[in-house]
């Protein structure tokens, strides 16, 4: 792995500011996420990880502001942090250097603004105004306004000028299936924040209450909700077979261990049952370290050149 400095420049990024600017995003995301980040640094190609590093900078701070304070608070932050964003793409320029790097490499990398504005768009409505789902619909919908672009501000700056129809398309598919992990490994810090994240509908289906989740009941009927929540989960996650062909060659390791880690997760969820209503599934330590080591491992011997007897 090259040093970050190294990194930097063969990304081509040069002038002392902008390289503290991504530096900057790329601390943040280490303290935020710290596997993500490791998956970028080990498995990307170098040029790809200042840009795509800002990208998750960026995504995760949208995040954190609509997801702080009351509701009021929420939509202020986010009033204001989209007219701060707007200010950044249009100049270039801004007090934040997440905001520097993320405009820098939105400009650099041709993303196109739609995705952003869109993202932004659905933090302040679908995000900040979370109060549940009713039915597939609705959740279809949370997908379209907020989760999806939030992907794409991100890993849409591997494709130079953006992804294109099929790529965008792959990852929706994608999405789905994280965000279904997701809340599902999240269960019982979402409830312990008042976000009932499954859909009413479904609870109906199987005649569970909000208490029943709540109140972490292992009855048979929250047993089968959350076993059938798992196969839906499991059926998307099948769903994403080919997204490697639509990633760029220098991503396709990265997306690639992110399956693997969804999958491992969504099999510790199957595992945990109604469990998974007392404590929060992570991914552990162990077998993301193990996950990423094989990925790196294989990276290497994939880029080691052959030897031919003569």
């Amino acid at each position: 792995m090259p040093s970050w400095r190294t990194t930097l420049t063969t990304a081509g990024i040069s002038g002392t500011r902008l390289r503290e600017d991504y530096t900057h995003a790329a601390r943040r995301v280490l303290r935020r996420e710290p596997a993500p980040y490791l998956a970028l640094r080990l498995l990307a190609a170098p040029p790809l990880v200042p840009y795509l590093a800002a990208g998750l900078a960026f995504m995760n701070l949208v995040d954190d502001v609509a997801e702080t304070g009351t509701p009021q608070q929420r939509a202020a932050g986010l009033a204001a942090l989209t007219e701060r964003v707007g200010t950044a793409l249009k100049s270039g320029d801004s007090p934040d250097p997440v905001l520097r790097a993320y405009a820098h490499a939105v400009d650099s990398r041709g993303l196109p603004g739609h995705w952003v504005t869109r993202f932004l768009a659905g933090a302040a409505t679908a995000e900040a105004g979370f109060d549940g789902f009713a039915d597939e619909a609705d959740f279809q919908a949370y997908l379209d306004a907020y989760a999806w672009p939030g992907v794409l501000v991100f890993t849409g700056l591997q494709y130079q000028g953006g992804p294109d129809p099929e790529q965008a398309a792959g990852w929706r598919r994608f999405v789905d299936a994280a965000q279904r992990v997701d809340f599902l490994a999240d269960l019982h810090g979402d409830l312990a924040d008042g976000r009932l994240c499954l859909p009413l509908a479904r609870l109906d289906e199987h005649s569970v209450t909000r208490a029943d989740l709540e109140q972490a009941r292992d009855t048979p009927a929250v047993r089968a909700l959350l076993a059938a929540e798992s196969r839906r989960a499991r059926a998307a996650l099948d769903a994403t077979h080919g997204i490697l062909d639509l990633a760029v060659p220098g991503l396709r390791p990265v997306i690639a261990t992110m399956a693997d880690l969804m999958a491992h997760q969504l099999t510790a969820v199957e595992r945990a049952g109604a469990g998974a209503l007392r404590r929060d599934v992570g991914y552990g330590l162990a077998a993301p370290l193990r996950i990423l080591l094989r990925a790196a491992a294989s990276r290497k011997a994939s880029r080691r050149p052959t030897s031919t007897r003569r």
